[in-house]
């Protein structure tokens, strides 16, 4: 799984993940940290990357991405620090592998986790 992660998360967490056997890059390390959230949207998807991040923005954009194939990791959590994050990956990763592969926004919270595909349906 090939993973791009959003200035607003630690890099640590990319070591961490590389450190399981992903490929991960975070946008600081390719001098990308003023891109707007719809390129890094773009670049995920050309990429072939689920996009990991706190910004909720994410969660509105890949909804109205008009069926292209994308994932994303969206972090609800009080406790932003690494450690704390990896745990929540830790828990959380190997349970969505086949969510992340068909394109889905999985937010992690606290003490759950939800999964939501692609597409999502809009009720009036």
């Amino acid at each position: 799984m090939r993973f791009l992660v959003d200035m607003c998360v630690d890099v640590r967490i990319v070591t961490w993940l590389r450190e399981q056997g992903y490929d991960a890059i975070h946008l600081r390390e390719e001098g990308l940290h003023r891109l707007p959230d719809p390129d890094i949207f773009s670049k995920g998807i050309s990429e072939k990357r689920v996009i990991v991040t706190f910004d909720l923005d994410f969660s509105e954009i890949a909804a109205l991405s008009g069926g292209q194939k994308i994932s994303v990791i969206v972090f609800r959590l009080k406790n932003t620090r690494a450690f704390h994050v990896i745990n929540r990956l830790t828990d959380v990763l190997k349970e969505v592998a086949k969510p992340l592969e068909k394109g889905a926004i999985i937010t992690i919270e606290e003490s759950r986790y939800r999964v939501r595909y692609f597409p999502i349906i809009m009720n009036d």
